[in-house]
């Protein structure tokens, strides 16, 4: 009952937010659909008459199903930008098979008796087709249309990652956030609009079709609705700000640049994994970033001061199931060898040699270790596994296998990596459950986002780095029997990025001048 409780709550306190991503996940979904309806049912009908070319066309149209959504989307930048341009059109590619495949297959299902009547009567094929095999085959083509709408809905909730809005806002930041109450508040509403749609096609479906007339005339009625989208917060004057789902929903991050700093900026929400580019592109000018990011040397961007202190320090360390420990205790060594070894600077020319030169983590993780002279040859040990968990981004991707070498050389014990869990939510959940042993973490997120630590107790520790260890150790191991193991040396802070030449320019140095540059008259 708690629960449910608290979820009405957050959907009150945010319901304006869910309107307006309901809204936008409306519109990319209808609109991709129209698109899709209108190329994809003349494509069916075209394969129909030329059944040389179906398999072809629908191989075509199969293929775009085949490609995972992140990728898709990940094509389209460079072709597209971002916002809901390309959501549209990955979109409209997801529903283009069942839309051609069902219009193919309605109309060369019409009974041949059927056919040889019409044309007995001498209908033309053009009259053919609008009074007897469109109507006949309508039943199947809106099916098609019902799977593709319901492929989409789910689908759209990936436009977030590109700026494109949508309900995958509350999804993905709930899961960075670990807050189960926005990932529902964002999925509950996604699989009902889902269950909605189809039904109301369902209606359509079953409506006796003698004229098409009554189906055109749900079209103007849907980019009707669409147009709602169709101004969507990437139009803006002045600068723009695009930050991650994570950053929009925690308190270290959007809540404390309105709260502390007054910024009035009114972001898109987007991936990180495009973020530096778009900003380095000109197409954001305000970016959420990672002190510790390649990218910020690669695109050459520069990091606004923190002048009032609302970033606490995100030291990095190894967090142990204690079991584990208990289990194989000649691990807390081993992977506290690393400590000292990286500061800053080393931190970000690894993670430069992953985001820009797009070397592989496992080449970045053995030289930096051969040169520390700390490698050592696998022992193929057989005393037991252990599993390494990491989040989605190069760095953990470069420590996660950096332990695991060192695991491997220094003890009998072998390693099984699980990386790419996604955002804090999937990785704590892993290690508190046992599905993997230990993974990198940050002491800043350990404070806010796993103990949700209140405003007093942040206040206080805020600025001691050695003060927010002790106490989320101290939590961590009291409530989850977990460990925090010995930071490794760098602090992989948030912070605000500009292109160096705009923040010249503009003469921002500081968070603070942001704000009066943006600050409405």
């Amino acid at each position: 009952m708690n629960g449910s409780q608290n979820l009405w709550r957050f959907i009150a306190e945010h319901w304006q937010k869910l309107l307006e991503q309901t809204v936008q996940h409306i519109g990319l979904t209808l609109i991709s659909i129209m698109l899709a309806i209108v190329i994809g049912v003349p494509a069916g009908i075209y394969v129909a008459r030329k059944t040389k070319l179906a398999a072809p066309v629908i191989g075509i149209t199969a293929v775009f199903q085949t490609i995972p959504s992140i990728a898709l989307l990940g094509f389209l930048i460079p072709l597209a930008g971002i916002g809901p341009t390309p959501a549209i059109i990955a979109l409209f590619l997801y529903g283009l098979l069942p839309i051609v495949r069902n219009t193919y297959t309605g109309i060369i299902g019409i009974d041949a008796n059927i056919r040889e009547a019409a044309i007995a009567m001498g209908m033309t094929p053009g009259v053919r087709l609008l009074k007897v095999e469109l109507p006949l085959a309508m039943p199947v083509i809106l099916s098609g249309i019902r799977t593709a709408t319901v492929i989409n809905v789910g689908v759209a909730t990936l436009a977030a990652y590109i700026a494109a809005g949508g309900l995958g806002e509350f999804i993905f930041g709930g899961i960075s956030l670990n807050n189960t109450n926005m990932i529902l508040a964002g999925a509950i509403p996604a699989a009902l609009l889902a269950l909605l749609l189809d039904f109301l096609l369902s209606l359509l479906q079953k409506i006796k079709l003698k004229k098409l007339s009554a189906a055109f005339i749900t079209v103007p009625l849907l980019i009707a609705v669409s147009s709602f989208y169709l101004t969507p917060g990437i139009r803006h004057t002045g600068l723009l700000a695009g930050f991650t789902p994570e950053f929009m929903g925690r308190k270290d991050g959007y809540l404390d640049l309105r709260s502390v700093y007054g910024l009035q900026m009114h972001p898109v929400v987007i991936s990180d994994a495009v973020m530096y580019k778009a900003a380095y592109e000109k197409k954001l000018d305000v970016i959420s970033g990672y002190s510790t990011d390649g990218r910020i040397k690669a695109f050459d961007l520069g990091t606004l001061i923190d002048d009032k202190h609302i970033f606490p320090p995100y030291y990095a360390a190894p967090i142990v199931r204690t079991g584990v420990l208990q289990q194989y205790p000649e691990l807390e060594g081993v992977l506290n060898m690393l400590t000292g070894r990286i500061n800053d600077s080393i931190m970000t020319g690894l993670n430069y040699r992953a985001d820009y030169l797009h070397q592989e983590p496992e080449k970045i993780a053995e030289d930096f270790l051969k040169a520390q002279g700390i490698w050592k040859t696998p022992r193929g040990g057989k005393k037991g596994v252990v599993h390494i968990g990491s989040k989605i981004f190069a760095e953990q991707y470069i420590l996660s296998n950096m332990y695991a070498m060192l695991i491997k050389g220094y003890t009998d014990l072998d390693v099984e990596t699980k990386t790419g869990l996604g955002g804090t939510k999937i990785c704590f959940e892993a290690l508190r459950n046992g599905h993997i042993d230990l993974y990198p973490e940050y002491t800043g997120t350990g404070l806010l986002v796993v103990l949700q630590t209140d405003n007093a107790t942040t206040a206080r520790l805020i600025q001691d780095k050695d003060a927010v260890y002790r106490y989320v150790y101290e939590q961590f191991l009291q409530q989850y029997n977990i460990k925090w193991l010995q930071p490794i040396g760098f602090n992989n802070a948030y912070a605000l990025m500009m292109r160096q030449t705009q923040m010249k320019q503009l003469a921002i140095a500081n968070i603070s001048d942001l704000v009066k540059l943006t600050a409405k008259p």
